[in-house]
C-alpha cells in the first residue's frame, strides 16, 4: 500500500511539475492562433489555452507579422548561424579534446587546468574582452563576429576528452602502424566513436546559438544580419505591437528548439550522463 501511495504520490507531482512548464508554452501557442480581442478577454480562463474556434483566424498573427517584418530573413539568420556554430564547434572542440587525450606536450596539464577554471567563469565576466578582441580583428558588424566566439567552449573540449580517453591505444597504434595520419585516426576512428559526445554539443551549441541575444545585439548593427532573438526585441519595440502576432514569433523561435531536442534527446541525456571513462 505504502508503494502504491507514494507512486500516485509521484506521478501527481510530476504531472503538476510538467504543467507549470507546459502552460505557459501552451498558452503561447494558443494566444498566436486567435484575434487580439480574444486573448484579452479570454485572459485568466481555461478558454486562454484554446486557439481559436475559427480554422481561418489560427495563422492570421503569422501572416499580419510577416506582412509587416521580414521574419523569413530573420529566421534564416538565425539557421544559419546556429548551424555554423554547431558544425565549427565540434570540429573546433573535437580536435581540441583529442590533443588533450592522446597527445603529450609540454604544459598540457597546465593548460588542461586553466581550461577547467574557465569552467567556473561566468560567460558575462569576458564579454567586453571578446568584444574588444572582436574589434581588433576588424570583423565587428559582421557575421563572423557572431560565429567565430562561439566555436569554442572548456565544457564541450572537456566532453570530447574523456570520450576519446576511453578508445584504447591500441587502436591507435595499430592505424599509425597501418600508416595512418594523425588527422586520419581522428576523423576515421575517433570520432564515430564519440557520436553520442557529437549529438551532445551539436545539440547544445544550436541551442545556445538559437536563443543567444546580448552577444548578436553587441558585435552587430546591421539589422539586415539580425537573428531572430535579436529581431524579436527589436519588433516588440515597433508600434503599433499586437499581442497575438507577439506570441507568433515567439512561437516560431521555438518550434526548431523542440525539434532538435526530441530527435537528439537520447544522444543528449547519454552525453550529459557519461562518466569519466566515456561510457554511460
Amino acid at each position: 500500500m505504502d508503494k502504491r501511495v507514494s507512486r500516485i504520490l509521484y506521478f501527481v507531482l510530476t504531472f503538476l511539475l510538467a504543467a507549470l512548464f507546459i502552460f505557459p508554452l501552451v498558452w503561447m501557442v494558443a494566444s498566436s492562433m486567435k484575434p487580439e480581442k480574444d486573448v484579452f478577454e479570454q485572459l485568466g480562463t481555461w478558454r486562454s489555452f484554446l486557439p481559436s474556434s475559427n480554422l481561418v483566424e489560427w495563422f492570421a498573427p503569422y501572416k499580419e507579422i510577416s506582412s509587416r517584418f521580414n521574419l523569413l530573413r530573420y529566421v534564416g539568420n538565425s539557421i544559419f548561424y546556429a548551424t555554423c556554430v554547431t558544425i565549427g564547434s565540434i570540429l573546433v572542440n573535437s580536435l581540441a579534446g583529442y590533443a588533450f587525450a592522446k597527445f603529450e606536450f609540454r604544459g598540457k596539464k597546465f593548460l588542461f587546468a586553466l581550461m577547467l577554471a574557465l569552467l567556473v567563469i561566468p560567460a558575462e565576466t569576458i564579454m567586453i574582452t571578446k568584444f574588444s578582441i572582436v574589434q581588433r580583428l576588424g570583423i565587428l558588424n559582421t557575421r563572423f563576429a557572431v560565429i567565430l566566439p562561439a566555436l569554442s567552449a572548456p565544457l564541450f573540449i572537456y566532453m570530447f576528452r574523456q570520450f576519446f580517453r576511453a578508445v584504447s591505444d591500441e587502436i591507435l597504434e595499430a592505424a599509425k602502424i597501418e600508416g595512418a595520419s594523425h588527422f586520419r585516426i581522428f576523423w576515421n576512428i575517433m570520432l564515430p566513436l564519440s557520436k553520442p559526445a557529437i549529438a551532445t554539443v551539436g545539440t547544445l551549441s544550436f541551442i545556445g546559438s538559437w536563443n543567444d541575444y546580448i552577444w548578436p545585439l553587441m558585435v552587430l548593427t546591421n539589422t539586415n544580419d539580425f537573428p531572430l532573438q535579436v529581431a524579436i526585441t527589436n519588433i516588440n519595440n515597433t508600434q503599433p505591437t499586437y499581442t497575438n502576432q507577439i506570441m507568433a514569433m515567439l512561437t516560431i523561435s521555438t518550434i526548431p528548439l523542440i525539434i532538435i531536442y526530441v530527435f537528439f534527446q537520447k544522444y543528449l541525456v547519454q552525453g550529459l550522463g557519461s562518466t569519466g571513462t566515456g561510457v554511460k
